[in-house]
């Protein structure tokens, strides 16, 4: 390897993003440099009038194999390989006539493309390059003499150098390390989806990639570096709707709490169906302090910040219908950080406008609430991958555990908060009235805990609604996972709740269940925990 400025005198080309490269080859025609290149690329650049040397007329084989073999061939790698501080290097390349190849300029078949747009197995397939990672693995391993180039954004920087006298040693390092991490990311998102496709939930290899999305100015805290980096899916298909998708119409740059609690929050409100009723979320840390279904995104957002009105100043809020100028001009009137929905009529984003801090994003639509993925959270010195919790359960599911079954109101509220207390930090404990949270405790060491933290927010909430009663008076209650004593399931009926939905399966269910029939409670088990740490 060399720390000397090199010259570029022979550049491959050979892209599918054609983005910038006739403009780019011109430049480097303009400076002397020999072109190569192959198919599309070669059609593209002789068509703008650039002298172009086929890959083919220098290796002597034909591009077979409908395009799978044209640079697999030793007068290419050879070429790309060879150091030019060894003299064996450059002998062998002199004896078997194999040209120095500079400047590798080159991007892959579009395969994270081809998986977004729903494309069959074999077309996947078809669309796993090989040619181009080679190449690039090879002029990145060789930086030391060779320029790589991956993305059209680094052209310019290129020619910088060229003009000052050659591409320097750091550039080449810095273009080195970006080559490998985007063919490294290639092969994540191909192992992804191949992983799926076989029905494999824990290979013996497991590779995640993405792209950076955006820069963080830091992460949680101010001393964190960060970047929020977009994935593609496992599944072939468009990408599933979220802050990846998002377009950002207004505000100041998001930072890491807030793309976090905005995913928190639009995954959140996503577990109501639009079709059925207009659905809103407000998050603070990543916990929901209020959630609400109305007959419109106002009166759902009114109902959702009666729930906890002091810690909802400074949240996010997610709608899962079109922002409306209606609600829009209710949400403005407290300091809110981001409100993310899945459109927003003109007049709704005119009244956000108005407030210049303020953000808002589009999505384009929902997450499907019931579909599969996998999450992933580092720890140290490896990872925890686990499938998404995508558990969804309907009346139908429910299993009426005492003397008394719910009412068709307690009935619908008990979906409600059992839907919510999937979104809340365990242990979570979440009173519901009337399609709305009437109190949230989240995070506790103990359910029991979680229980009177949120009796007494469903307190503090209705003395400054000024109303007579707390919120949870007459409320259903939902605890993400089993009531291990009677005592968490005595604080809910205290707090004032008539039915319980939980999943059972404590040793002390009996005594439990025994309990809720002494204060004349209904309730129901899922069978299904909703554990969130």
């Amino acid at each position: 390897m060399t720390d000397q400025t090199m010259p570029i005198r022979r550049a491959l080309l050979s892209v599918s993003d054609k983005s910038g490269v006739v403009d780019f080859a011109m430049a480097l025609a303009g400076r002397g440099v020999e072109i190569l290149s192959t198919g599309g690329t070669a059609r593209a650049l002789k068509e703008a009038g650039i002298a172009v040397v086929d890959v083919a007329a220098v290796t002597g084989s034909p591009e077979m194999l409908d395009g799978r073999v044209k640079t697999l061939h030793p007068k290419v790698h050879g070429g790309l390989l060879a150091d030019r501080a060894k003299p064996e290097h450059m002998a062998a390349l002199a004896e078997y006539g194999i040209p120095e190849i500079d400047l590798l300029a080159i991007n892959l078949y579009p395969f994270e493309d081809t998986l977004a747009r729903g494309a069959d197995f074999a077309d996947c397939i078809e669309n796993i390059d090989i040619g181009g990672p080679a190449m690039i693995r090879a002029a990145a391993k060789n930086h030391g003499s060779v320029t790589v180039l991956v993305d059209p954004g680094d052209y310019a920087s290129v020619l910088e150098d060229l003009d000052a006298g050659g591409v320097t040693a750091q550039t080449r390092r810095r273009l080195a390390a970006k080559a490998f991490s985007r063919t490294a990311a290639y092969d994540a998102a191909i192992s992804r989806w191949f992983t799926e496709v076989v029905g494999d939930p824990a290979p013996v290899w497991a590779s995640f990639g993405g792209t950076l999305a955006q820069s963080l100015r830091y992460g949680e805290n101010p001393h964190q570096e960060a970047g929020f980096y977009r994935m593609p899916e496992d599944r072939s298909g468009p990408p599933r709707p979220g802050v990846a998708t998002a377009e950002q119409l207004q505000g100041k740059a998001l930072s890491y709490n807030n793309l976090n609690d905005t995913d928190a929050a639009f995954e959140l409100v996503a577990e109501f169906d639009p079709d059925e009723a207009p659905a809103v979320a407000i998050i603070k840390h990543a916990n929901p302090c209020g959630v609400a279904v109305g007959g419109s995104l106002r009166e759902a957002y009114e109902k959702a910040l009666r729930c906890d009105p002091v810690s909802a100043f400074g949240g996010i809020v997610a709608f899962n219908r079109a922002l409306d100028a209606e609600a829009a001009e209710k949400v403005v009137e407290i300091f809110t950080e981001v409100i993310v929905a899945p459109a927003a009529t003109a007049e709704a984003a005119e009244i956000i406008a108005a407030k210049k801090n303020l953000r808002l994003l589009v999505t384009g639509g929902l997450p499907d609430p019931a579909a599969p993925g996998r999450i992933v959270k580092s720890v140290a010195g490896g990872l925890l991958v686990q499938s998404r919790d995508n558990g969804r359960l309907s009346p139908e599911d429910l299993k009426v555990v005492t003397k008394r079954a719910p009412s068709e109101r307690e009935m619908a509220d008990l979906v409600f908060a059992w839907r919510v207390a999937k979104h809340v930090k365990s242990n979570a404990i979440v009173y519901a009235r009337d399609g709305a949270t009437a109190g949230i405790g989240a995070g506790q060491m103990s359910r029991i805990d979680s229980a009177r933290i949120a009796a007494r927010k469903s307190a503090d909430a209705a003395e400054a609604a000024g109303l007579p009663e707390p919120l949870a008076q007459g409320s259903v209650v939902a605890s993400d996972a089993f009531f291990p004593f009677a005592d968490g399931l005595l604080a809910a009926a205290a707090a004032g709740a008539t039915a319980v939905i939980q999943p059972g399966g404590s040793v002390r269910d009996a005594e439990v269940i025994a309990a809720a029939d002494a204060k004349g409670l209904a309730m129901v088990m899922t069978g299904m925990r909703h554990f969130r740490h």
